[in-house]
């Protein structure tokens, strides 16, 4: 009984420290397949867990919605996002990987912006270098487009 005493308070706190990581998810995306999607912002949410991108989409004479989600908000400031780099009306490309469930969602690799510049996912800050595709990794390299 003493021993149990001992190693309670160990063992509740080995469990609050692992609970949080294991609320952790991945994304549920087929990284096998890569999406190219241009659209118009509809809105842009700064705000943890992820920034999300909404989307109008025109594709077959329709407008599809779409959802695009990125890292979050401190992860992408390594990579130069802001609040503001996003507003409604924002022409955009997005690259990156869609939902595998084939919902327009998809979780963002790469946005053209609509003055051209490119910009990624995101990084913890003592990974920036993460901030640029690795070689090959380019947005014009295959996948499902989009108009």
């Amino acid at each position: 009984m003493r021993t149990l005493r001992k190693l309670a308070p160990g063992v509740i706190g080995a469990l609050v420290a692992v609970v949080p990581l294991l609320a952790h998810h991945e994304w549920p995306i087929d990284p096998t397949k890569r999406l190219t999607v241009q659209g118009t912002v509809t809105a842009f949410t700064w705000a943890n867990p992820h920034v999300m991108i909404a989307l109008d989409v025109q594709a077959n004479g329709t407008i599809e919605r779409w959802n695009v989600g990125g890292s979050s908000p401190q992860f992408m400031t390594t990579c130069g996002w802001n609040k503001k780099a996003l507003k409604a009306g924002d022409v955009i490309t997005v690259i990156g990987y869609r939902f595998k469930d084939g919902s327009n969602a998809a979780r963002m690799q790469t946005i053209v912006m609509p003055n051209g510049k490119e910009m990624y996912y995101g990084a913890p800050p003592s990974q920036a270098k993460q901030c640029v595709p690795p070689a090959g990794d380019t947005p014009s390299t295959g996948g499902e487009r989009r108009p």
